[in-house]
C-alpha cells in the first residue's frame, strides 16, 4: 500500500499542471480576495484553503473506499476486481501524465451537475480574511470537478477501506500541493521541469509499470 500512497503522491504533483488550468484562475481570483497586505499572511491563508479542499478529497476518498469494500463484500466478489479496475486507471493516468491521452477530463462533465449547487456557497465566505473561512472556501473548492480528482477516487473504490482511501486521496491532494502554493521562480521551475517530456515520460512509464503490476497480480487470482 505504501507504493499506492506513493503513486497518488506522483500522480498528484504531475497532474498539476492541469489543477493549474482548471485552479490557477481561482487560486489568483482568491488571493485578491485576501484583504491580507502580509505575504506571510497570504500565505497561510493559501495553505488552509489547500487543507479544506484536501480535507474534501479525503472525506470523498473514505466514503468511496468503504464503499468499495462494503459493496464487494456484500456482494461475495472478490476485491480482486477491484484492485485490476486500478491497474488500468493507473494505466490511463499514465497516458494522461505522458500527454498521449485526455480521456480522463470527459469526467470532469459528471460533476458540473453538483457544483452548480455548491458553487453559490463558496460567495458568503468572501472576503477571505480569516483561517477559518479559508478553510470552509476550500472544503467547498473540493468538489470543483476535476477528471483527475475522479480517477484517483475511483481508484480508491480498490483501496479495501475507508482508512486507505481517505489517506489515497489526501496523497493525491499533498501532491498538489506544491503547484497551488507556489509562486514567482518556484512556480516557473516546477512547470519547467514538468514540462519536459523526458521527465513526463518517465515518470508516466512508471506509473504504467505499476499499473500493469497491479492487474498482473490480480488477474491470475481471479476466477472467470
Amino acid at each position: 500500500m505504501i507504493i499506492d500512497y506513493s503513486a497518488a503522491l506522483l500522480i498528484g504533483f504531475l497532474g498539476s499542471s492541469h489543477c493549474l488550468v482548471m485552479c490557477g484562475g481561482i487560486v489568483a481570483a482568491l488571493q485578491m480576495a485576501m484583504p491580507a497586505t502580509d505575504r506571510a499572511e497570504k500565505f497561510r491563508l493559501q495553505l488552509f484553503l489547500s487543507l479544506g479542499r484536501l480535507t474534501t478529497y479525503a472525506v470523498f476518498g473514505g466514503l468511496v473506499g468503504y464503499f468499495g469494500a462494503s459493496a464487494m463484500s456484500l456482494a461475495g466478489i472478490s476485491l480482486l476486481w477491484l484492485r485490476l479496475v486500478a491497474g488500468l486507471l493507473l494505466i490511463a493516468m499514465a497516458l494522461y501524465i505522458a500527454r498521449l491521452w485526455f480521456g480522463l477530463t470527459q469526467l470532469e462533465r459528471l460533476g458540473q451537475r453538483l457544483w452548480r449547487h455548491v458553487q453559490p456557497y463558496t460567495k458568503a465566505l468572501l472576503p477571505l480574511n480569516s483561517p477559518s473561512k479559508a478553510y470552509r472556501y476550500g472544503v467547498l473548492w473540493g468538489f470543483l470537478p476535476c477528471g483527475l480528482v475522479y480517477s484517483t477516487l475511483s481508484w480508491s473504490l480498490a483501496s479495501g477501506s475507508a482508512a486507505a482511501g481517505a489517506l489515497l486521496m489526501f496523497m493525491f491532494g499533498l501532491g498538489t500541493l506544491p503547484a497551488l502554493l507556489s509562486f514567482g521562480a518556484a512556480a516557473n521551475a516546477l512547470t519547467t521541469l514538468k514540462n519536459q517530456p523526458s521527465f513526463r515520460y518517465i515518470a508516466a512509464l512508471l506509473l504504467a509499470l505499476y499499473g500493469g503490476y497491479t492487474i498482473w497480480l490480480a488477474l491470475p487470482r481471479l476466477v472467470f
